[in-house]
């Protein structure tokens, strides 16, 4: 067993984006209002469901607190900071552009965020917990230094390593986003910082569709330290499975991270309404076991998760619960009522195509700048 560290405020889920059908504004267009995608259930379905399987009491509590201004900082760049105060002092908020709304009071949800995977981060290092999960709303790795984007205000996982870097002294972090979509923010982050390796798995060209490509490196003292696996629609668990054995791993392995951080969005998941690929529970869990091993044989097992996407109130719960059981060791004993079908899906095992881009990922591990 290991002491898993978990992060969660129920704060977070009163992050809510209304008036929308989906990611469309509702209004005079024909559009009906509905539930806006990124519905604050399923991050609350997920922390029940972590205490109804009787995890949660064995799990090490972390509360979160604000980010100040100053750690924000760190990112962002003070203009935006100063808009997103403005708008969240708003009496019904602002929209920005860059499908990232602003509610009231999101200042102060989004600052407690950033400051729940610094709380993360810090148990790591100290000690106080093997590995920490962060259950955050808003997500943030979207969110560019100089602005929001993606339904991301400011970049959480970002801001944790840019803590580490200050706080701490560490000179290697190392990024490994499995959300979906393309993880741009933390990339945009750390383009020309040596000291951060940002790996970003997700679909290609689905969101933003003019970045997340193979040939984008890093710049500067950063080159060499961006890595890009731009998977086509339609990845199973056999496709992630040779990822991470083909470049996630090597990478890590090439880099030697004192941590290893993970902006953990679950819409790569099968059925997932923003993603259209097939990843199930066991999948995931496999994922984990992977990063867990190679925390352990290069930085002592530090690893943080950081909650990012993930939008199927009923599939989310149960891909989260399975990550969380694989970090800590427990198994609950709760089935996932959907492995079974998800399991069944054609298209689960790696084919040529995916390969092909796999291997085409691979090629840039070489530029890997090596440890000192």
């Amino acid at each position: 067993m290991a002491r898993t560290g978990f992060v969660w405020d129920e704060k977070f889920a009163w992050f809510e984006l209304s008036n929308y059908a989906g990611t469309a504004p509702a209004g005079p267009d024909l559009m009906q209002p509905d539930r806006h995608v990124y519905d604050p259930e399923v991050v609350r379905r997920f922390r029940n469901l972590v205490d109804a399987s009787g995890l949660l009491r064995q799990l090490v509590n972390l509360p979160p607190r604000p980010a100040t201004e100053a750690e924000i900082g760190r990112v962002h760049t003070a203009a935006h900071i100063d808009l997103i105060k403005t708008l969240s002092a708003q009496p019904t908020g602002g929209d920005p552009g860059d499908n990232a709304p602003v509610p009231r009071g999101a200042f102060q949800m989004a600052a407690l965020a950033a400051g729940g995977a610094i709380v993360a981060a810090d148990a790591v290092m100290s000690g106080d917990a093997d590995n920490a999960y962060a259950l955050l709303r808003p997500a943030g790795h979207h969110a560019r230094p100089d602005r929001s984007m993606g339904f991301c205000i400011f970049s959480n996982a970002a801001i944790a390593g840019r803590h580490l870097f200050e706080a701490h002294g560490l000179k290697r972090v190392a990024y490994v986003d499995w959300d979906v979509h393309h993880g741009n923010g933390t990339q945009a982050a750390f383009y020309d910082e040596p000291r951060a390796l940002t790996i970003s798995i997700h679909q290609d060209r689905l969101y933003p569709v003019d970045d997340g490509f193979v040939g984008q490196l890093g710049e500067g003292k950063g080159l060499g330290t961006n890595l890009n696996v731009p998977l086509p629609a339609g990845c199973g668990v056999g496709a992630y499975e040779a990822a991470y054995d083909e470049v996630v791993i090597p990478a890590l392995q090439a880099y030697r991270p004192e941590v290893i951080i993970v902006p953990s969005g679950f819409d790569a998941g099968a059925m997932d309404p923003m993603g259209r690929m097939m990843v199930h529970s066991d999948g995931y869990r496999s994922l984990t076991r992977k990063l867990m091993k190679a925390a352990d044989d290069l930085c002592g097992g530090r690893l943080v998760f950081i909650q990012e996407g993930g939008y199927s109130p009923w599939t989310v719960p149960f891909l989260g619960l399975a990550v969380l059981e694989e970090l800590s060791g427990i198994r609950t004993g709760v089935k996932d009522p959907h492995l079974a079908y998800h399991r069944a899906l054609a298209g689960q095992e790696l084919l040529q195509h995916q390969q092909d881009a796999i291997t085409a990922a691979a090629q840039n591990i070489k530029y890997i700048p090596r440890p000192d």
